[in-house]
């Protein structure tokens, strides 16, 4: 029996999901997906998108460096090319950041 405080995670989450959970069109998650070699969904016979948990962790990373930070392709492939950790551990510290700030905020909204 599952908790009701237990978050279930699909193994693979359409294109169309993924664009809807960062807030893009699916034709950009597409357009990165070439201009990026770390972003590598499978496909189904029909030739569908799969998007895996490793997939969209490397979005993040991406939709970071591009839109968050405004570095063109060019200057995010750079990047990660030279220290992809370092992109990494700065992406989860935001992540971390932004939760606590809700977690905060909803404590605020309670008093």
């Amino acid at each position: 029996m599952l908790r009701k405080n237990t978050k279930i995670e699909k193994v693979y989450y359409s294109i169309g999901e993924v664009a809807e959970l960062f807030d893009v069109n699916a034709s950009l998650i597409r357009f990165w997906e070439n201009e990026f070699d770390i972003l590598k969904p499978l496909k189904n016979k029909k030739g569908n998108r799969l998007f895996t948990q490793k997939d969209l962790g490397n979005l993040r990373i991406i939709y970071h460096l591009v839109k968050e930070r405004g570095f063109t392709l060019q200057g995010a492939r750079d990047k990660l090319r030279e220290n992809k950790e370092d992109v990494v551990n700065k992406v989860d510290a935001i992540d971390s950041l932004n939760k606590i700030k809700g977690f905060l905020l909803e404590i605020k909204g309670q008093l």
